[in-house]
């Protein structure tokens, strides 16, 4: 799980990169959480969740109170959320998860992504099920053991859990993430989260190599351009050729 821990970091640093953007797919995504859940954080932990997550990621007050000022206001655009599967270059797996107005416009340019790179869109669920759903939690320290106790004494579902470097990382069902991290929060009331977030996990990962590793960061690098497009999971590993 290292390896996926510190991919994955990556990852987000490198989709981090354009920070206007970050903060605009944030925005929608509070106002949509906000908007359909209520805009009271403590009466709706998803939304709790993403504004935790955007103080981390350095996303200004003024950009989340914006957004639950429209979420307030009941008016504005009607967000769904939308998900496309498919397989991207070298036999790699990609998750998209979109925040649409417009169905038949995100799904042109999702479409576009995936033809420009030699990429193939697949059915719904045609890879997902080879991803598990898990909330992903990682603190610094290196006993294991108490981190464990403090998680199973609030009956909390450990999926995995592992130490390497100085970092605890614990994996659980995306359904515990609120359990783990109150449970967390009150055995350890000083920690700190390396990282919180509820994402997709592969199951088996697809080593690129070659051509297809410059196709498959064309892919990604395209997708992230797409203002729809929120998150992007994939299977895939390869050394950049930077590196």
């Amino acid at each position: 799980m290292g390896r996926s821990y510190e991919n994955r970091k990556a990852s987000m640093a490198k989709t981090q990169g354009a920070k206007t953007k970050v903060y605009s797919k944030y925005g929608r995504e509070i106002y949509v959480c906000a908007k359909n859940g209520g805009i009271e954080p403590d009466a709706n932990l998803a939304l709790r969740r993403l504004i935790d997550r955007a103080k981390k990621d350095q996303v200004p007050a003024h950009v989340i109170d914006k957004a639950l000022e429209k979420a307030k206001g009941g008016a504005g655009e009607d967000f769904v959320a939308a998900r496309y599967e498919g397989f991207g270059p070298g036999g790699s797996m990609v998750i998209v998860d979109c925040l649409t107005d417009n169905n038949n416009r995100t799904f042109g340019d999702v479409r576009l992504c995936f033809t420009k790179t030699k990429s193939k869109l697949g059915a719904q669920g045609a890879v997902s099920h080879l991803f598990d759903h898990r909330a992903i939690l990682a603190l610094k320290g290196d006993d294991e053991e108490a981190v464990l106790e403090a998680l199973m004494m609030a009956d909390v579902d450990v999926s995995d859990i592992e130490s390497e470097d100085g970092i605890i990382t614990v994996l659980t069902p995306n359904t515990e993430y609120f359990k783990a991290k109150t449970a967390l929060a009150d055995a350890f009331p000083d920690v700190e989260l390396d990282m919180d977030e509820i994402t997709f996990i592969p199951q088996t990962s697809t080593e690129l190599s070659g051509d297809d590793i410059e196709m498959f960061e064309k892919l990604i690098n395209m997708l992230n351009d797409c203002d729809d497009v929120q998150d992007i999971y994939h299977n895939a590993e390869f050394d950049s050729p930077a590196e």
